[in-house]
């Protein structure tokens, strides 16, 4: 999937399943929840700290999944074309 169509994607899902985007602010603020629950797994699996058995059955590819989703709404609601912003950051 590109980058292109992953917009796409989310902005029809928001609008026929999910009804709605949650303002920039609030979905800023899921972002932040969703990259802590990155950093979690992060530290755990590759860092010092120990697992939990609470953490044991939580997926990495799930959370940055759920990072990119929201990254992705933020980026629709306001305007951005990913792929033209990251194609700008190489060249």
């Amino acid at each position: 999937m590109t980058i292109e169509k992953a917009q796409k994607t989310v902005d029809t899902w928001i609008k026929t399943t999910g009804v709605r985007y949650f303002n920039e602010l609030t979905n800023m603020a899921i972002l932040m929840e969703e990259v802590g629950e990155v950093a979690r797994i992060m530290a755990r699996q590759y860092g010092e700290q120990s697992y939990k058995k609470s953490d044991e059955a939580i997926d990495l590819g799930d959370e940055l999944a759920d990072v990119l989703f929201v990254l992705i709404c933020l980026a629709n609601q306001t305007g951005i074309n990913l792929t033209e912003a990251l194609e700008k950051k190489f060249g």
